[in-house]
């Protein structure tokens, strides 16, 4: 049986935010299934382990016996969320949200358990609330409190337009906490000022108002940037085992316990356990297996990911590969840089002639993987474990 104590470290693990303070701990006080609600626009299912972070704290919730909703924002998907935008988001069709869902429900089910889930739309209440009901939530607000929301006070300061709708998504969105009586809400840090905004309308309703929780955002696998696809440091949830798990081998050291906090199910205590190995002489690699192994697993099965490590294990030893691997970054020309001058200044060869020479005798891989290409491009935000003959090794972020 966890206590109430436990279950706060392990809920609070990983937040940026839990307001009010001592919010959370008075809820659990209740001593009651908790309403916890999460909302996803579905703009764009094919999801990367960053986006899981949050999906995580809603699976430990569960795990509590907490209650909670999926909520696809079909309707407020309609309006398009400005949150850090600057410029007005477009709208997504009904059968853009329809397809985004199907496959948004797909892909969470990998970590949430469908039984217990609740998937909901929010269309359910927001079309029943008409014309009529929209402007009576839109008297609940000012627009001076609207103006508060740093992106779009910097639009209203650079001059540039905010349409009327936008301010209803914040409203929309703060009225689903009202329909569900939500006691917490989740999202990431740029959901803040929504889920605030959520606490106020539950007042002018005499509801109880609930807790806000805020997520980070995950760095990549460079260590610097945000995941994204965009830097090219992602990992999604649909790759193939042996990518996904050698994309968890590739970070580093330092970063791994950082995936630990925000991406692994285990608990505290096996984590400092793991930490206290490392700090007394344990060899972090091998607890870097265990993290990618559970990545892999869950996206896949476990006899992927055991397969994964194998092929990984096979794939190194034929390099030899060192226990301790020297980090450095490279700066990239224009995102990309090609491969004869990246191993030049990550040190590992003299000259670019040299480069060319190592690749035509096939002594130069990246991640195991020997290089035949000598024009071969890489994109910046990428990080890889670059190899040159048996003894030469560095693990390079391209920047």
């Amino acid at each position: 049986m966890t206590t109430r104590t436990e279950q706060i470290a392990e809920l609070s693990r990983g937040t940026d935010e839990i307001l009010p303070d001592g919010g959370l701990e008075a809820k659990l006080k209740l001593g009651r299934p908790l309403n916890i609600k999460v909302g996803f626009d579905p703009t764009a299912p094919d999801l990367h382990v960053g986006h899981t972070v949050l999906i995580n704290k809603m699976r430990q919730f569960q795990e509590f016996g907490h209650n909670v909703v999926f909520l696809i924002g079909d309707f407020t998907g309609m309006i398009g969320d400005p949150s850090g935008r600057d410029a007005t988001r477009p709208p997504l069709t009904p059968e853009q949200i329809d397809e985004n869902a199907t496959t948004y429900k797909e892909q969470v089910f990998k970590i949430l358990d469908p039984d217990t889930t609740i998937v909901d739309f929010n269309s359910r209440w927001l079309t029943e609330l008409g014309s009529p009901g929209l402007i009576k939530l839109a008297s609940r607000y000012t627009v001076a409190r609207m103006l508060e929301r740093d992106d779009f006070a910097k639009r209203f300061a650079a001059g540039q337009s905010i349409a009327i709708h936008e301010f209803l998504y914040p409203l929309a969105q703060a009225y689903d906490s009202v329909a569900l009586k939500t006691d917490v809400e989740m999202g990431g840090t740029d959901q803040k000022f929504n889920l605030l905004v959520g606490r106020h309308i539950q007042q002018s309703f005499d509801i109880e108002p609930q807790i806000v929780l805020t997520m980070p955002l995950l760095e990549g696998l460079d260590g610097v940037q945000k995941m994204s696809k965009s830097y090219g440091n992602y990992i999604g949830i649909t790759e193939p085992p042996g990518e996904m798990f050698g994309k968890v081998m590739s970070i580093s050291d330092d970063l791994m316990w950082r995936y630990f906090e925000l991406l692994s199910f285990r608990p505290l205590t096996e984590i400092e356990a793991l930490k206290k190995a490392v700090d007394e002489g344990g060899n972090p690699r091998d607890v870097k297996f265990e993290l990618a192994i559970e990545i892999t697993a869950r996206f896949h099965d476990d006899a992927a990911a055991q397969a994964a490590k194998a092929e990984f294990i096979a794939r190194f030893q034929k390099g030899a590969m060192p226990d301790h691997i020297e980090e450095l970054s490279v700066p990239s020309q224009d995102g990309a840089l090609g491969i004869a001058h990246l191993l030049k200044q990550a040190g590992l060869v003299s000259s670019t002639s040299e480069a060319f020479r190592m690749i035509q005798q096939g002594a130069v891989r990246i991640d195991g993987e020997r290089v035949a290409d000598r024009g071969l491009e890489l994109e910046s935000g990428t990080t890889h474990v670059y190899q040159v003959g048996k003894r030469k090794f560095a693990r390079v972020t391209l920047q």
